[in-house]
Order: structure tokens, then sequence, then C-alpha cells
């Protein structure tokens, strides 16, 4: 689904867009009651921050904070058990997103899905990628599903079952 808007997968399915909406809700709701979590929400753009967090809200997990600046999410990381990051890569002051992540990661080893306008500072060939990348501006059922995929496969990876 990932390369089809709504309209598009509502052509391909036979129904109506809010449809495809309710449906990738109920399954991102189904998953995430399986796998809720406690979520970071790395994004200096207030109007984002709040739509990612009311969209993680929506899938049942736990939004233990949004930090602006590199500092601000090494602080709210402090004393909660993660389960998945969203990030930006450029934030408020300056810093990096992606420098912010990748000190997390030294300590935690959770998903990390990276919402970013630009998405060509990641993709760069030179090291390992991320897996999960979603551009700007963003679709929320993208959000939706990718967040429940992520958290899914990461579930399936720690316990050792086939996907």
């Amino acid at each position: 689904m990932e390369r089809f808007d709504e309209s598009e997968t509502a052509q391909i399915l036979g129904v109506e867009v809010s449809q495809v909406r309710t449906l990738i809700d109920d399954a991102g709701r189904e998953i995430a009651d399986q796998i809720a979590t406690n979520v970071l929400i790395i994004e200096d753009e207030p109007l984002i921050a709040m739509d990612l967090e009311g969209i993680m809200e929506q899938l049942g997990h736990n939004v233990v904070g949004i930090a602006r600046t590199h500092r601000e999410a090494i602080e709210l990381a402090r004393g909660h058990d993660l389960g998945l990051i969203l990030a930006d890569i450029q934030l408020a002051d300056g810093s990096s997103g992606l420098e912010a992540v990748n000190e997390l990661l030294r300590s935690v080893r959770v998903p990390v899905i990276f919402i970013t306008a630009f998405p060509e500072r990641l993709l760069t060939g030179e090291r390992a990628e991320p897996t999960y990348l979603i551009t700007k501006p963003f679709q929320p059922s993208l959000v939706s599903a990718l967040a429940s995929q992520a958290l899914f496969f990461d579930e399936k990876a720690r316990s050792g079952a086939p996907s």
C-alpha cells in the first residue's frame, strides 16, 4: 500500500476513501492493542508534532513527550521504557534528530521512523540507511500503518518468531 495514495487504494479495493481510512485505522488499532508502547516524538514543528501525537494516541500508544531539540530528546528518553521513536532530522535549534536518535540507540533498541522533508540527508548510500522513512507532507494513514508495521516486526524479531 505504501506506493499508493488513499484514493488509489480505494479504487483497487473497490471501496470509498473513507472506508480505506477506517480499514487502516482498524488494522492499526488491532496491531497496537497487541503491542501498545511508549513513543518519543522528536519534532520541532508544533502542528506536525501534535498530529503525530494524535495518531500515536489513536493507535493506543502512550506519547512520553515531544522533543524539539537533540538535548530535549535525550532528557525525555531518560526514565522511560521506549518502544518507538518518531524523529525529524532537522530540529529547531539547528541540532540533528539523526544524532539524537543515534545517541539514544546506544542505550535502547527500538524501531525508529524518520519523518522528514529532507530524505536526501538520510538516503546517501554512504552508511546504513533507515528502515523506516516517511517524507513530509505525510498521510496520517501511512504513519499509522508504518508505526504498526515497525512495532510488529520488532516484536517478531525479539521473540525470534518467523515473520
